[in-house]
């Protein structure tokens, strides 16, 4: 990994590699070629802790639009919705991550990456922007883990 930011989350520390962009629904976001790839980044990783189900509802060719649901994630803390980061060409989706998502886990700057999508990347933040987002988003993900916990 070449030069990262961290994010402390309580007693843990997230890294964000500087070579990439990030979106508001924590994907990392890396140029290749003509496509953009996306995968979850550590702050949302370890939130979901251990994944174990994810299911895409979009294919590739399709064309998406920023917040678009495009498939669902379990995980050992949460289910959620996943959302287009941006709006483009869908070109890939991970397929290897229907088998085997705990890769989000183990490689979430790597193998464990998400979908690619052709477009401009119109919206995406540098890596201190989302650093500034994540200080603004933690008191309510904060608040929220402290009721997952008092509930279990």
């Amino acid at each position: 990994m070449s030069t990262a930011l961290i994010f402390r989350m309580g007693r843990y520390e997230a890294e964000f590699p500087t070579d990439r962009q990030y979106a508001w629904n924590h994907m990392w976001a890396q140029r290749r070629g003509d496509v953009i790839r996306f995968g979850f980044t550590a702050y949302a990783v370890r939130l979901l802790q251990a994944v174990y189900f994810l299911d895409w509802t979009v294919e590739p060719g399709v064309t998406l639009q920023r917040r678009q649901e495009i498939g669902s994630i379990e995980s050992q803390k949460a289910e959620s919705a996943l959302f287009a980061p941006i709006t483009g060409n869908l070109a890939a989706l991970n397929e290897p991550l229907l088998d085997d998502p705990s890769t989000i886990n183990a490689d979430k700057y790597g193998e464990g990456w998400l979908l690619e999508i052709r477009g401009t990347g119109d919206g995406l933040l540098t890596p201190e922007q989302y650093l500034e987002h994540l200080a603004e988003v933690w008191p309510e993900a904060q608040r929220k883990i402290k009721g997952q916990l008092s509930e279990s």
